[in-house]
């Protein structure tokens, strides 16, 4: 399920049997003079790695945390080559850190430093060379990608692909050499070689590869069976050609695998088809994400849908399905088509602009995905009169269920906001709403705040406020009206007891959240 932490602390796979798992940190009450005695210890590296012998396991957690928080690259290395239990989870460490500290320095929620990254990884090179340590899974997975702004220092998804492929390539070639060398050394009575078989680590991730990094990775993911195998979680390519993410699909191991992201690979329906047969093999596949794949109806022949026939097939294929993609493709009057092999109703659907006549969503409205959704995103779409009829028919569906809706850009007037609002103030569960894009006037940004005080959990409200005085972007706009006017904002939610609410022009600074943490 989403947003479910069964199974962090375990191996992947049936069957697998529970592992001991570093503890979870203090109580938040006595979690600060921790922090802040493990923040003073490995501020001095001398002292840190004498402590190391003398301090109990269950420190190791917020030393960690302190030394990846404060870049404290030798205090990481050593901890890592030190690190007393099986598994090593960023998710974990680094999603509980102290509250206080994490308003000044990165979070879960951010690019790790580069550094840190390759501090961890270094240490975990060298640590195959200890046949004492516990260490055996490596989780670095949910390091986020989405920050655009935050520096070169920061470790991006693509660059932590490539840095992980090279170090399973490099501990494999110095495997190799180890065993040429010592194969005479190592002889059985028979005299057939019996050199030990020298233990591994698992490295969980996220992978993100596209032309310039195919090669390392494709490289990388054939040494699975060295001391470092590699294990993906998401799967995401760009710009790849079909024999490429063939390629690696098939080197993947299928147990884990989530989500398959393929986008920008101008794949069209023929090409989509060629690759979803091989992802059949990930039965625990949950999403699929397609956008920009060149699928466009208009360019289908005449009287022929075969296709989108074919493609519905493969789309059936799937038993575990729940989030589905296709941004950016035309699909005018095909979405029954295409979602009818579904086994099961998905709970989120992304089909920003893809041109969606009256017709698709009155299917939505009648299918077996309405009561599932938590997620839509309809972005794109210029919402005249009938399709905002069909659109208040939808969400008046989905008002139970749904916690995330997307609408940006969908040329949005103060009055077809109005029409809207009645159906959008019964989705009682709404968290987060994408306006982002639309030209709301300020009067009709205010009957927004004003009208949403009924939805208690609505947190996150992307709504460009430039848009109020008429411009295309915040730099021409006057700033102190739009001081202003975000100050009256953040005034009107305090007052109706939502100050934590965020209702933000920023789309890089406050990302909606990800499907898998509704």
């Amino acid at each position: 399920m989403p947003g479910s932490a069964a199974g962090a602390g375990r191996l992947w796979g049936p069957g697998a049997s529970p592992q001991r798992s570093p503890p979870f940190l203090l109580p938040s009450a006595m979690h600060s003079l921790v922090f802040l005695c493990a923040r003073r210890l490995v501020s001095h590296h001398p002292s840190a790695r004498r402590a190391l012998d003398l301090l109990p396991a269950e420190l190791y957690p917020v030393l960690f945390q302190a030394a990846f928080l404060d870049r404290r690259t030798l205090a990481l290395q050593d901890l890592v080559a030190t690190w007393p239990f099986p598994i090593l989870s960023f998710q974990q460490l680094l999603g509980h850190h102290d509250q206080q500290y994490s308003s000044h320095h990165p979070s879960l929620r951010e690019k790790p430093s580069k550094l840190c990254f390759q501090a961890v990884i270094m240490a975990v090179v060298a640590h195959l060379r200890r046949r004492w340590c516990q260490l055996r899974v490596l989780d670095m997975t949910d390091l986020q990608d989405f920050d655009t702004d935050r520096g070169p220092d920061r470790m991006s998804l693509w660059s932590g692909t490539v840095a992980l492929a090279k170090a399973c390539i490099e501990v494999s070639k110095h495997k190799n050499e180890c065993q040429k060398r010592s194969s005479k050394r190592w002889k059985g009575p028979s005299g057939a070689s019996t050199t030990p078989q020298p233990f591994s680590v698992e490295i969980r991730a996220d992978l993100f590869v596209n032309g310039t990094s195919f090669g390392v990775l494709r490289d990388a993911l054939q040494t699975s069976a060295g001391p470092l195998r590699l294990k993906c979680r998401d799967f995401r390519t760009e710009e790849l050609s079909i024999t490429g993410i063939v390629t690696l699909l098939e080197s993947l191991e299928p147990v884990g695998v989530r989500r398959v992201d393929l986008r920008f690979n101008n794949l069209g329906p023929a090409g989509l088809c060629t690759v979803l047969p091989h992802l059949t093999r990930f039965t625990e596949l949950v999403s699929l994400k397609l956008p920009y794949s060149n699928i466009d109806v208009r360019r289908l022949a005449p009287g022929t849908d075969t296709g989108l026939r074919q493609l519905a097939v493969q789309l059936g294929r799937f038993p575990c399905l729940k989030e589905l993609n296709f941004g950016s493709s035309r699909l005018s009057g095909s979405l029954r088509q295409l979602l009818s092999d579904l086994q099961a109703p998905l709970e989120s659907l992304e089909l920003a602009f893809c041109y969606l006549l009256p017709g698709d969503l009155a299917f939505l409205h009648k299918s077996l995905h309405a009561p599932a959704l938590r997620r839509l995103d309809l972005s794109g779409h210029n919402f005249t009169e009938n399709l905002l009829q069909c659109l208040c028919q939808l969400l008046e569906k989905i008002s139970a269920s749904l916690l995330h809706l997307d609408l940006m850009e969908c040329h949005l007037t103060d009055a077809r906001l109005a029409d809207l609002l009645p159906v959008l103030c019964r989705c009682s569960r709404l968290r987060c709403l994408g306006l982002f894009g639309n030209p709301l006037s300020t009067p009709g940004l205010k009957t927004l705040v004003r009208k949403t005080v009924v939805l208690p959990d609505l947190r996150l409200v992307p709504s460009r406020l430039a848009s109020a005085f008429g411009h295309l972007c915040e730099d021409v706009v006057d700033k102190e009206r739009f001081a202003a006017v975000s100050a009256e904002v953040g005034r009107m939610l305090a007052s109706s007891g939502r100050a934590d609410a965020v209702w933000t022009s920023s789309l890089c600074r406050h990302s909606a959240p990800d499907y898998f943490t509704l």
